[in-house]
């Protein structure tokens, strides 16, 4: 058994239609890609999750593309919101705790399951207890300043890798800090 093992993940979206976002639904952003890394006590990177996966409601319109370096091709034949979910929770190690640079992504993750009406129990457990970085990063300089992980990562002087905005570089790159 792992003591101590922690999750850093990172969430892709694209927006939904115009129609989605303004009916009650209120469905601004739809998750297109999920990835994570699982660490270890010493928070040396011991596995690594990643998914497209296929919007349902949104598309991916030419800023996601340029922003994300994802397009409609890739998560075509990806799976379904719950379907790539369930894969993550099956894949989260027992006990661990998730990190994410921001409240968002757990923010997410409850939209998509409220929302399109499926539930997850091993992911619902984890809510209220996600560690926010962002959060944890501005306490750390004094500040109520929400930084981007990429000014994060320069002002720790870590050479972030490239690929910023796909799930798992930021997932890896949020743990580097």
């Amino acid at each position: 058994m792992i003591m101590n093992n922690y999750v850093v993940i990172d969430l892709e979206m694209c927006n939904t239609y115009k129609s989605i976002m303004n009916s009650k639904m209120n469905y601004k952003q739809e998750l297109i890609q999920i990835g994570a890394v699982s660490l270890d006590e010493n928070y040396d990177v011991i596995d690594s999750f990643v998914t497209y996966v296929s919007p349902e409601f949104g598309t991916i319109d030419g800023y996601i593309k340029q922003l994300t370096g994802i397009s409609k091709e890739d998560t075509k034949n990806a799976p379904s919101a719950k379907d790539a979910l369930e894969s993550f929770a099956s894949w989260l190690p027992e006990g661990a705790q998730i990190v994410a640079w921001s409240k968002n992504d757990e923010k997410q993750i409850r939209s998509e399951l409220h929302r399109k009406h499926f539930d997850i129990p091993e992911l619902r457990e984890t809510f209220g207890s996600w560690s926010d970085c962002q959060q944890m990063f501005g306490r750390k300089l004094k500040t109520n300043k929400k930084y981007k992980l990429s000014e994060a990562l320069s002002i720790a002087d870590i050479c972030y890798d490239d690929g910023a905005h796909d799930a798992l570089v930021d997932a890896r790159n949020t743990a580097r800090l």
